[in-house]
C-alpha cells in the first residue's frame, strides 16, 4: 500500500466535479469510517466484480439471469458511491430485454473502472 493518501479532501480543487465523478469518494469515505485503506480495497474488490458481472452481461442471453446481475451490480455501485453506474444497473433490471442499456452498463463499468485505477496508482 502507498504511505501517501490517494484520496484528496472533499475541497481540493478538481477537474471532475462531485457530481460528474465516477465514484462519489465523500459517500466512500462515510461507507469506511475514512479509513484509506480499507477504501482502497473496496475500490479493488468492486473493480474486479464490475468487470466480472459487466462480462457476464455482455455475454448472458436469460433474462432473469440478466435481471440478477444488474441487480447484483447496483447493489455494489450503490454501496461504493459509482452511482451513475447503479443508474445504469437499474435500467437493465427495469428492461431486461432491451440490449441498448446493457452497452451504456459496459461503457460506465470501463469508466468508474479507469477511474479507480488512476485513484489506484
Amino acid at each position: 500500500m502507498n504511505a501517501a493518501p490517494i484520496f484528496a479532501p472533499p475541497d481540493t480543487p478538481c477537474d471532475l466535479r462531485g457530481d460528474r465523478r465516477p465514484v462519489d469518494l465523500v459517500f466512500l469515505a462515510r461507507q469506511t469510517g475514512g479509513d484509506r485503506d480499507l477504501e482502497e480495497e473496496v475500490l479493488r474488490l468492486f473493480s474486479r466484480q464490475a468487470a466480472i458481472l459487466g462480462d457476464d452481461l455482455r455475454t448472458v442471453t436469460d433474462i432473469e439471469e440478466r435481471k440478477r446481475h444488474a441487480h447484483t451490480l447496483k447493489g455494489a455501485a450503490q454501496a461504493v458511491g459509482a452511482f451513475g453506474l447503479a443508474d445504469r444497473a437499474l435500467r437493465i433490471e427495469s428492461e431486461p430485454g432491451d440490449p441498448a442499456p446493457v452497452t451504456a452498463l459496459l461503457r460506465e463499468v470501463e469508466t468508474v473502472r479507469d477511474y479507480i485505477a488512476s485513484l489506484l496508482r
